[in-house]
């Protein structure tokens, strides 16, 4: 069972979120939160498997509560759900640790799958959201910046055992450790070990921000 935390300031859309998310018996909101600081206080009383966090509430806002809830209680993982998509938003989100960006608008499967994904230790990002990244890291910038970039990101992977490129590859495309286990044909415990270390090696917080590098550097498109 996936327990969630759930968090936002209107009581409405809490309701709907829970209903999705009561669609799926693997599923169970066991906390609800109207603002951020009662969101970190509620995480810490029932430690849930994902906390799923409004950006725009009272007191303190979504993200500064990602931030806190990552820091101290990292056996529950963060992701985002808000009407917003601007590029600031999500690069805070996910330099400050979560690994879920979810649209409000978007298909109910999404905000299913993406929990369900976040808490298997993969990475979700809602699909325009994640256009929208690749977008701003590819057409967003003259071609010698955007080449620069990919460059650096060769140059960030070299140093990765092939074996560490093909499970970064992996990561790139949102697979979660067991889909990787099951391709690679190894034991999640080893995929875990080599995930660990792929972040470490590259310097790089979580998934989401492995999964750019691998982007950046021509990895997730490889089978």
């Amino acid at each position: 069972m996936i327990r969630i935390l759930l968090a936002d300031d209107e009581a409405m859309v809490r309701a709907g979120v829970r209903a999705i998310l009561a669609s799926d018996a693997g599923i169970e909101v066991v906390a609800e939160a109207a603002d951020g600081h009662e969101a970190v206080e509620l995480t810490r009383a029932h430690r849930p498997d994902v906390a799923l966090l409004d950006i725009r509430m009272p007191r303190l806002d979504g993200l500064a509560a990602a931030e806190e809830i990552v820091r101290t209680l990292p056996g529950t993982a963060v992701a985002m759900l808000t009407t917003f998509s601007e590029r600031a938003y999500v690069a805070r989100a996910l330099g400050g640790g979560a690994t879920g960006f979810l649209l409000k608008s978007g298909d109910p499967y999404e905000l299913i799958a993406g929990v369900r994904a976040v808490a298997a230790g993969a990475a979700f990002l809602s699909p325009k959201v994640a256009r929208d990244l690749l977008d701003g890291l590819g057409a967003g910038a003259p071609d010698g910046g955007r080449l620069g970039r990919e460059a650096a990101a060769r140059a960030r992977v070299a140093v990765l055992s092939p074996r560490e490129r093909e499970v970064l590859g992996l990561v790139g495309q949102g697979l979660s450790n067991p889909e990787i286990a099951a391709r690679l044909h190894l034991v999640e415990g080893t995929v875990k070990a080599y995930v660990s270390a792929v972040l470490e090696r590259l310097g790089v917080r979580n998934r989401v921000q492995a999964a750019i590098v691998a982007y950046e550097a021509g990895l997730a498109g490889e089978e």
